[in-house]
């Protein structure tokens, strides 16, 4: 699929009304439909990375106000027996930080043994779980990794542990985690001239390497359009030691467009792929099937949105899955087209950003 200009707007599919119906799913009023749940298990991060969090932290929810385990495997159930949800990503703050994560994924497979489980975390204890994780029926796993070099990591995400990072990915790949995948996002000045040698790590470790535009969901509010690593910019950096073309394989409304990498030393063989994710350049918001639940049980229908839907204390009012499936398809139908608004923009003038950080969405 060929990358989108940078000002296309999501096509203008005619508005559906007045509703959905309950076989419908996760139906949005342009056509689209949620397959892809994204949970978060909570806003606590035990690192402060720059281009998400202020270095202080921020004031975490109480547990009382987090969904429970149970609350979990209860919202998952609906979504994949009531709403069509084929593929669930687990995600926070950091999902690690959770006492109880290992019971959540038993709990979650329990129900549904064909259900693809990914989760998203910085890699901080993963040596430590990967081996339960994967028993308890995890499928497959993506780590946040912005550098290799201890400085530069430490600089991004002001803690010192990128060895215990690493540590982690050579134990989630030992333990056969699927296809681990590791997300970067390049900042300018700061790890930008990284990007090939990320990719050839990646590629010689059997990772699939994920390059991420930053978005305007910093909680310093310090992200501006021109002050971004772009995507065009992105694989004019890998461009240097590698030859990218475009992955024949269907799309399917995943975020990130997928190159496959040939070393221009050997360019008869594909070393591996590499995806980038430009939200910001290169927007998707038309082929969206996502939904969103935050920590606190609240579905947001898009990323950027400003308004949320509250099922905790839906479900702990004591209604039944109908109240719930009917309260979620609501909050999915009002989705809006683009970023937060009717037409794609960020960095466009009448863009706000929303007042939740990206460790407090839920990735």
């Amino acid at each position: 699929m060929a990358p989108v200009p940078a000002d296309a707007e999501a096509p203008a599919t005619a508005v559906l009304s007045p509703g959905p119906a309950a076989a419908d799913g996760l139906l949005d009023r342009y056509g689209r439909r949620a397959t892809d749940m994204r949970l978060s298990l909570t806003d606590k991060c035990n690192l402060r990375c720059t281009y998400c969090m202020p270095a202080e932290g921020l004031d975490w929810l109480a547990k009382d106000k987090v969904l429970s385990r149970d609350e979990i495997v209860r919202l998952v159930r609906i979504g994949v027996d009531r709403l069509g949800v084929r593929e669930l990503r687990l995600t926070g703050g950091e999902p690690l930080v959770r006492a109880d994560l290992v019971d959540i994924i038993a709990g979650i497979r329990a129900n549904h043994p064909d259900l693809p489980i990914s989760l998203t975390t910085n890699g901080l204890g993963l040596d430590k779980k990967a081996q339960a994780l994967k028993e308890a029926g995890l499928t497959r796993i993506n780590v946040s990794l912005d550098s290799l070099h201890p400085d530069t990591f430490a600089q991004l995400t002001r803690r010192p542990f990128l060895d215990r990072v690493l540590r982690g990915l050579e134990e989630a790949a030992r333990v056969g985690l699927g296809l681990v995948k590791i997300n970067a996002v390049l900042m300018r000045g700061i790890n930008d001239a990284e990007a090939p040698d990320l990719l050839e790590w990646a590629v010689s470790n059997g990772f699939e390497l994920r390059f991420i535009e930053q978005m305007p969901l910093d909680a310093d509010h310090g992200w501006t359009r021109d002050g971004m690593i772009t995507a065009a910019e992105m694989r004019s950096l890998l461009e240097r030691d590698f030859v990218l073309t475009p992955d024949p394989r269907e799309r399917n409304g995943a975020p990130a467009q997928r190159w496959e990498v040939r070393r221009r030393a050997t360019p008869e063989t594909v070393a591996g792929t590499v995806g980038i994710i430009a939200s910001v350049t290169e927007p998707f918001c038309a082929e969206c099937v996502r939904t969103r639940v935050t920590a606190e049980g609240k579905v947001r229908s898009c990323l950027f949105s400003h308004e949320e839907t509250d099922l905790l204390a839906l479900m702990r009012s004591g209604v039944d899955d109908d109240a719930v499936v009917r309260r979620w398809q609501e909050a999915m139908w009002g989705k809006p087209k683009a970023h937060g608004m009717a037409h794609v923009g960020l960095g466009a003038p009448d863009y706000v950003q929303p007042e939740r950080t990206m460790s407090a969405i839920g990735g």
